[in-house]
C-alpha cells in the first residue's frame, strides 16, 4: 500500500492550520489600557505563542491547553489540563481565567485565543453543580453520537463560561476572539461551546436534544435543565457591541491546499464538503460507494482522482474496544472495499490525536481486511466492538504524527487510481 502522497497531503492541511501566520495577519486594534490574553483549546498555546511573537505592546494572561500540546511562552502562562473529559487543573485553570477578566475597563482589550477542545478544557460547572457532575455530562455526550453542535448546546445549559458568559465577564472591557474552527461549517460560537460568543438555541431546545439523544443527567443537571436557572447571555446584548470574531483557520483552508498539493502530482482533487456529520461507520459507506463507482465506472469523477472531505463524525459507543472516529471511519471503509483494486485511503485528526489515543488516524486500502483476518481479527467483529485502534495497530497501519499544533477537526482523502 503506497500511502505517501496521502501522508504529504495529510501534513500539507495541517500545515494551512498552523496558528503563527494566521495569527498574525488578524491582530486586533491596539487599546489605549491594558491587554489580557486569554484562551483554551488543543491550538489554543501555539496561537498565544504566535500573539505575543507579534504583539509589540505589554501583555498578560492564561491559556489552558490538552496535556502534552503546550508551548513555552514568555508573558502568557501555559497551563495543562484533561481532554475529552475535564479535570482539576481544567477546572482550576477556567477559575484563574474568570479572575483574570474581572475589574477590567472600557480601555483595556481582552484577546480571546479559542480552539477545538475548549469545551473540556475549560470546565467551569453552574451553580449547584460540580466537577464531578460536568464530567459525568461529557462522559454521556460522549458516548451518545450526538454531533458536537447539540453537545454543545446541552453543555452551555450547565456552564457558567460558555456560551458568551466569559465575554459577560469581561465587559466593559472589548474582546476580540481569534478562532481556530474544528467544526462543521465553522460557527465560532460552537467552538469550545463559545465562550466569549453567545451560542445560538434554546433551553427548550435542550431539552429535546437530551430526550432524543438519551443523554444520561446527574440529578442537580436535570433539576436545572427543568428550570429557568443559569440563561445565557442573548446575541443582542449590549455586552457583545464592541467585540469583535475572527476565524482564521479552517477545515476549507486545508482542504483547498490538499487539493492544490495532489494537483501538483498530476491527480485531480474533488473536495465532496468541509463539514460532514454523522456515524463514522454511515459516512464511511457513503465514501465507499462512490470510490468504488469510480474504481468500476470512472464516474462520477474520472481516475485519477482523490476525494477529500472534513467535518467530525461520531461514534456512538456499542463496545468496549480502543479507537477514535477516524479509526472507526476506516475500520467501516476497509471491509466495505474489502477486495477492490485501486483504492486507498487516509483518516486523521488534524490535531494529532484521534480521541483519546496516540495515533492520528490510519490507513486502508483493498487488502486491509484480509490482512485483518490473517493476523487473526475479525473485521466486523472490530467494529462491533470499536476497536478499531487495535485492529490497525496488530497490522502496523496506524497514522501517528504525536501532536500537530493545530485543530481544524478530521482530514479524510480517498485516492483512486
Amino acid at each position: 500500500m503506497n500511502t505517501t502522497l496521502l501522508e504529504q497531503m495529510f501534513r500539507t492541511a495541517v500545515a494551512q492550520a498552523q496558528p503563527a501566520l494566521a495569527v498574525a495577519k488578524n491582530l486586533p486594534e491596539r487599546p489605549r489600557g491594558r491587554t489580557v490574553v486569554i484562551g483554551a483549546g488543543k491550538a489554543s498555546a501555539q496561537m498565544a505563542h504566535a500573539f505575543e511573537q507579534e504583539w509589540d505592546g505589554p501583555i498578560s494572561g492564561l491559556v489552558v491547553t490538552r496535556y502534552g500540546y503546550g508551548q513555552a511562552c514568555e508573558r502568557i502562562e501555559i497551563v495543562e489540563a484533561a481532554h475529552p473529559v475535564p479535570d482539576e487543573a481544567g477546572f482550576l485553570a477556567a477559575r484563574r481565567i474568570m479572575e483574570t477578566v474581572s475589574g477590567l475597563g472600557p480601555d483595556d482589550l481582552v484577546v480571546a485565543l479559542i480552539s477545538g477542545g475548549g469545551s473540556s478544557l475549560l470546565p467551569a460547572p453552574a451553580p449547584g453543580l460540580t466537577l464531578d457532575d460536568e464530567q459525568a455530562i461529557n462522559r454521556s455526550l460522549l458516548a451518545s453520537g450526538a454531533p458536537i453542535s447539540v453537545m454543545n448546546l446541552i453543555r452551555n445549559q450547565f456552564s457558567a463560561i460558555k456560551g458568551g458568559r466569559l465575554a459577560a465577564r469581561c465587559a466593559p472591557a472589548r474582546v476580540a476572539t481569534l478562532v481556530v474552527s474544528d467544526v462543521p461549517g465553522d460557527d465560532p460560537a460552537v467552538v469550545a461551546s463559545g465562550p466569549t460568543i453567545p451560542l445560538a438555541g434554546t433551553r427548550a431546545l435542550a431539552r429535546k436534544y437530551v430526550t432524543l439523544y438519551r443523554i444520561d443527567l446527574p440529578p442537580h443537571a436535570q433539576a436545572l435543565l427543568a428550570g429557568d436557572d443559569n440563561q445565557a447571555p442573548l446575541a443582542g446584548d449590549p455586552l457583545f457591541a464592541r467585540n469583535s470574531v475572527r476565524t482564521i483557520a479552517s477545515a476549507a483552508l486545508s482542504l483547498e491546499a490538499a487539493a492544490a498539493q495532489a494537483r501538483g502530482h498530476g491527480i485531480e482533487a474533488a473536495i465532496l464538503s468541509d463539514s460532514i456529520e454523522g456515524e463514522s461507520r454511515d459516512v464511511a459507506q457513503v465514501h465507499a460507494a462512490i470510490a468504488k463507482e469510480i474504481a468500476a465506472r470512472n464516474r462520477p469523477f474520472p481516475k485519477p482522482v482523490v476525494l477529500l472531505s472534513g467535518g467530525e463524525t461520531t461514534v456512538t459507543l456499542r463496545g468496549k474496544g480502543r479507537g477514535g472516529r477516524n479509526a472507526e471511519f476506516l475500520l467501516a471503509l476497509a471491509i466495505a472495499i474489502d477486495g477492490a483494486q485501486g483504492i486507498t485511503a487516509m483518516a486523521a485528526d488534524t490535531d494529532g490525536i484521534d480521541g483519546s489515543e496516540d495515533n492520528a488516524g490510519a490507513f486502508v486500502d483493498g487488502t486491509t481486511a484480509t490482512r485483518l483476518r490473517h493476523a487473526g481479527i475479525d473485521p466486523l467483529a472490530a467494529l462491533a466492538n470499536n476497536d478499531a485502534y487495535s485492529a490497525f495497530g496488530a497490522i502496523g497501519d496506524l497514522l501517528v504524527t504525536g501532536p500537530t499544533g493545530t485543530n481544524v477537526n478530521d482530514f479524510r482523502a480517498i485516492l483512486v487510481q
